[in-house]
């Protein structure tokens, strides 16, 4: 990410914090910039160690872990359950109300796209499962796949 893409989604997360009541500390903002360099999911321990790396600090993994519940929370953050992984929202300028997200998790190199569910299919899903006599808990989707790099290498 580009230092003026980066500038503009920091400014954005501080607004959102602001907006929810939420400090926007420096080691929070520091955690969300480790997110916002990666190019796959961090893992908290993941997370504390480029952490001590870029800012000659160590931070606690029970730290990390309170500081990306808050940012998931708002939403800055998402959490990938089935990776225990984070990711920086790649939402986070847009001024738009969003679809619920869905990762498409490559297998193979752990690249991580999301992208919007189409109200329909969240619809659907949920009348699927009233049916069965179920409540969703957690609507987050989490596809595992192969990104067509990857599955062009094997071919």
């Amino acid at each position: 990410m580009s230092n003026n893409n980066k500038a503009a989604v920091l400014a954005k997360a501080e607004q959102i914090c602001l907006n929810h009541n939420v400090k926007l500390t420096a080691k929070r903002k520091n955690v969300l910039e480790v997110l916002l360099d990666s190019n796959k999911p961090l893992s908290a321990y993941d997370i504390v160690d480029i952490y001590r790396t870029n800012h000659q600090e160590a931070l606690a993994p029970m730290s990390v872990y309170r500081m990306l519940d808050i940012l998931s929370k708002l939403p800055l953050v998402h959490k990938l359950s089935s990776e225990n992984k984070y990711l920086a929202c790649s939402h986070i300028t847009c001024d738009h109300d969003h679809e619920l997200p869905q990762f498409l998790i490559c297998k193979s190199c752990g690249k991580v796209a999301e992208k919007g569910i189409q109200s329909n299919v969240v619809n659907a899903l949920q009348n699927s499962i009233k049916q069965a006599d179920f409540q969703l808990i957690n609507s987050q989707i989490e596809l595992q796949c192969l990104c067509n790099d990857c599955a062009n290498a094997d071919e």
